[in-house]
């Protein structure tokens, strides 16, 4: 493999290695603004399989400088990812994303369609590494722990209705992930291999052309499309109406407010997720964030490309005027905005044009919401100074307009590289506090 794929490798030491040699003469495009906070690695699933030090190569090269990560139940690409920001001069930020059960909507479709009460949830700026034995670690083992129960009794449902193309979760499944946390797209991927392996080219077509119902000639086509394959054979086998599909409950999913209170614990900051305010329990933008606020959210996570990227015109309006009320209530609630383009899905955007528009209204807003993420996390990294911490909660006393006005301070400073990062953790974090605080005043670095 090239250095380059070498990112890509589940060998953690190759990776740190391959990044090292190409951040040394790494050719940058010229500046750009636009942030993208939600990019999922190959820790969850990753369309491309990216590591976290492939996306941070990736969009570092094309002069992208502030990013998030995020994976579904679990960190594990925090460190490498805060570590590739420093080797690459990029502002960073590391989050997670589950589903939970919102007791109070238990009757409402929210954001997981056909599924009343449950809930897309998030967290961003995770910084601080969980220690083992702590129940910060022993929840996030618990939350790892009951996705893996949910993948083995999905294959349980769907294994029956496809035998020829069975799947074992640990020899199908699992080598498809770095650290053992698949996903149901992980699974997907899983059965469309072995029907690759199980059949010659025309049985093949044959066996998806029954499966998928399409005629043969429908799915050769399909089959020669890999976004809409795994797209049609995830709705076939596990979504809504699916062989695998079993309507979760409330004992599913994590309880909405458990979650946010773990996150908290962890010195990270809880999001509601918004989908495209077309559902009951999204009809009500103020309603909705009002719950979440007192349930513990303290900012707003949105995917702006569902919102406005639409063909139909009647449909686009909607969505767009949507997008408009949700934002509205989140800035009038003083909600930071974290955004972002997934890559959870081929076909999805690299990044979102915040020139666009479309999403040009909220360019300043969107950035700000990213500095706040990013500001977060350098204070908590190096001045155990967190956005809902107890320190913050002394300094602000709760004028949550000047501690927003703050973080976005610090997240535009200029990206902490390994120079930054090693006088920062050299001063001790009263002291890194002290050296934030009066950089923020000249806008540079005083070090």
């Amino acid at each position: 493999m090239n250095k380059i794929e070498n990112l890509n490798s589940f060998n953690a030491i190759d990776r740190l290695s391959a990044l090292k040699e190409l951040s040394k003469n790494m050719q940058r495009e010229n500046a750009t603004e636009n942030v993208n906070m939600h990019i999922h690695t190959f820790f969850s699933f990753n369309a491309e399989n990216w590591s976290p030090s492939r996306v941070a190569y990736e969009y570092a090269k094309r002069g992208i400088s502030m990013l998030g990560i995020i994976d579904f139940d679990v960190i594990d690409g925090m460190n490498e990812f805060h570590h590739a920001g420093e080797l690459l001069g990029i502002r960073t930020s590391v989050g997670i994303e589950t589903r939970a059960f919102c007791n109070e909507m238990s009757d409402k479709e929210i954001d997981s369609p056909g599924e009343p009460g449950v809930s897309y949830i998030a967290a961003g700026g995770f910084a601080m590494e969980l220690t083992e034995g702590s129940q910060q670690k022993k929840t996030l083992d618990l939350y790892r722990n009951t996705a893996k129960e949910r993948n083995l009794a999905l294959i349980a449902r769907i294994n029956p209705n496809v035998a020829d193309i069975a799947v074992n979760y640990e020899s199908d499944v699992l080598p498809l992930t770095p650290s053992g946390n698949a996903t149901e797209r992980h699974i997907i991927r899983a059965y469309i291999n072995n029907s690759e392996k199980a059949f010659k080219q025309n049985d093949l077509v044959a066996f998806w052309s029954k499966l998928l119902v399409k005629s043969i000639d429908e799915a050769k086509a399909i089959i020669e499309n890999k976004p809409l394959m795994e797209e049609l054979v995830r709705s076939k086998l596990a979504k809504r109406g699916g062989f695998g599909y079993e309507q979760p409950t409330s004992k599913t999913f994590p309880k909405v407010e458990d979650f946010f209170t773990w996150v908290r614990s962890c010195n990270a900051i809880p999001m509601e997720s918004w989908l495209d305010g077309t559902s009951a329990g999204e009809a009500d933008p103020l309603k909705l964030l009002e719950l979440s606020v007192s349930k513990g959210a303290a900012a707003l996570n949105i995917i702006p490309d569902r919102n406005w990227n639409i063909k139909d015109p009647a449909v686009k309006l909607l969505k767009e005027n949507n997008l408009k009320k949700i934002i509205d209530t989140a800035v009038s609630l003083n909600l930071p905005l974290h955004i972002g383009a997934e890559m959870n899905k081929l076909g999805q955007p690299f990044i979102d044009d915040l020139d666009g528009v479309s999403l040009k209204p909220y360019k300043q807003l969107f950035i700000k919401g990213a500095q706040i993420f990013t500001g977060h996390t350098v204070l908590t990294r190096f001045a155990n100074f967190s956005y809902l911490g107890e320190n913050s909660e002394a300094k602000f006393a709760k004028n949550i307009i000047n501690k927003n006005d703050f973080f976005a301070s610090v997240g535009a400073l200029p990206p902490v590289n390994s120079v930054i990062a090693d006088n920062l953790r050299s001063a001790g974090t009263e002291k890194a506090f002290n050296i934030i605080s009066d950089s923020v005043l000249k806008n540079k670095w005083m070090l």
